[in-house]
């Protein structure tokens, strides 16, 4: 857990709030040296480890739905307008 002063916090506020949700650090704020309150994330960032923990339980699609998944797919690019890059 970091410590940081009140006067550092009002100062960094914005780094410190992008410290604490993207890194999952806690900070604890304090004023002539005493604990004030302490900052945590509001939830645990996700990781890539939790989506593979959860890939195996998600729906998978039936072989009829991928079909037509696909299908939609084909005809939404059709209909997108073409790109020229300059490279072309």
């Amino acid at each position: 857990m970091k410590t940081v002063t009140v006067t550092e916090a009002a100062r960094n506020f914005s780094e410190l709030v992008s410290r604490v949700h993207y890194q999952g650090e806690t900070a604890l704020l304090v004023k002539g040296g005493r604990p004030m309150a302490k900052v945590t994330p509001a939830r645990r960032p996700r990781m890539g480890r939790d989506l593979a923990a959860v890939w195996p339980a998600l729906p998978r699609l039936g072989t009829r739905d991928a079909g037509a998944f696909d299908r939609d797919l084909a005809d939404a690019r059709r209909k997108l307008p073409e790109i020229k890059s300059k490279w072309d």
